[in-house]
């Protein structure tokens, strides 16, 4: 009966990825590649959580309070009048936020404008609905938004436009002046916009993380998707062997009270409450001090700085520094023969360290550039034992003055991998 399984489930086969990340499990390689932390959730919201299961609140439940919290955070950080009783759908994480999103506003043949690179998931849903990916290339090495490109890329078919600020994979924070182009864009084009902003407190620098529904004109069209996930260190770690990612899968859609509606009729439909210990725990979560999101912040530039250095002592010239988010998107020197597949592959033998190749964030479209097999992306969410380990091992093999960067070794470390 294997073939009468669908195009899109054929289409969501695994990966070369995630064949890299089954080869990093066997040889118990340090993981730079999930974006997921590696050190504990706050305590504060492990005990909410906890207390919320011995009080026996298990069952389906809605927790308006959420809802209320998020109101007060949306018109305090952006300027948003929303009404928490109509204009809010609790769903289980982002990633169903952003599915029931698409399959509330996307008809067959809809095209929707993605940013490239991009998170993977956007594409399963987009074609789940029957709709259209269509890929607007951002510009290396700062991923800028090239005005030109994006406006030539809508057509009367032209939907709605996903943004993801901060970015995955490669950090970028977008600026006000790219904001107000994809704004201007969207209300010509009487489109949506589905926003992706999980990272929205994790910002470094001078960047500030700016919602675009918060832009003139632009409230009455977007949908705003984000989750706890990132932001308290509730992701859970990947399952390699169920392919599924755990955690406390909190998350929300926030949109005007007619849209609000249609994704929350379908939200029912596909899992019908999110977790209700975890909707309890969030309130101690989304109440958290404004102590609490500075010193995230600055724990994590620490760290993001610490891998910097770490891929330029390793022998890359890093020429974009993340702004948000907890990832590095690195390009591979011109003098390392070695594709990215074939780089990872290598520092997962070689060194016992993983990463995630680039190329599994650029789309079909555009697979002649060459700078789509030019880059590794490396998650500096992780505990300091975690870095400290992954900086000791590629060290020691940047050290060992191997050959295998350079791809004269390229034959016998794919034979090797096999």
């Amino acid at each position: 009966m294997e073939r009468r399984l669908s195009a899109a489930s054929r289409r969501s086969a695994p990966s070369a990825i995630q064949k890299l990340s089954h080869l990093a499990q066997r040889v118990g390689a340090v993981n730079l590649a999930e974006g997921f932390p590696d050190f504990p959730a706050p305590a504060n919201l492990k005990a909410a959580a906890a207390a919320a299961i011995a009080a026996d609140l298990n069952q389906y439940r809605h927790v308006q309070g959420i809802c209320d919290v998020l109101a007060e955070t949306a018109r305090r950080d952006h300027g948003l009048d929303v009404d928490p009783l109509t204009d809010f759908v609790i769903c289980c994480g982002q990633s169903e936020a952003f599915a029931a999103a698409v399959f509330a506003i996307i008809d067959q043949g809809d095209e929707v404008l993605v940013f490239d690179p991009a998170y993977e998931t956007y594409e399963t849903c987009i074609e789940l609905a029957r709709g259209i990916p269509v890929y607007v290339p951002l510009d290396p090495p700062s991923w800028t938004l090239n005005e030109d490109k994006f406006l030539k890329s809508f057509t009367s078919r032209t939907k709605a436009v996903v943004l993801n600020s901060p970015h995955n994979p490669t950090g970028k924070v977008f600026s006000k002046e790219e904001l107000l182009i994809i704004a201007q864009a969207c209300q010509k084009m009487d489109c949506f916009a589905i926003t992706d902003e999980v990272y929205e407190y994790i910002t470094y620098d001078e960047n500030k993380h700016i919602s675009l529904a918060s832009l003139p004109g632009m409230q009455e069209r977007t949908i705003i998707t984000s989750s706890l996930s990132k932001t308290y260190s509730v992701t859970g770690e990947f399952n390699r062997t169920t392919l599924d990612r755990l955690g406390w899968r909190i998350g929300w859609a926030c949109a005007p009270a007619s849209i609000a509606s249609a994704i929350r009729n379908i939200h029912v439909k596909l899992t019908d409450s999110a977790p209700t210990p975890f909707q309890e725990a969030a309130l101690t979560a989304l109440t958290s001090t404004p102590n609490f999101y500075s010193s995230l912040k600055k724990d994590y530039e620490v760290r993001r700085n610490f891998v910097l250095q770490l891929l330029k002592d390793f022998g890359f010239h890093i020429s974009f520094k993340p702004q948000g988010s907890v990832f590095v998107f690195a390009e591979l020197p011109r003098s390392w023969q070695l594709t990215d597949i074939e780089f990872v592959t290598n520092l997962i033998n070689n060194a016992g360290v993983a990463a995630v190749p680039g190329r599994g964030f650029f789309h079909r479209n555009f697979d002649g550039e060459s700078y789509h097999h030019r880059h590794v992306r490396f998650a500096f969410c992780k505990g300091d034992d975690t870095l400290m380990a992954a900086a000791l091992r590629m060290r020691k093999l940047a050290d060992s003055k191997g050959t295998w960067l350079t791809g004269s070794s390229r034959q016998e470390d794919q034979t090797s991998s096999a």
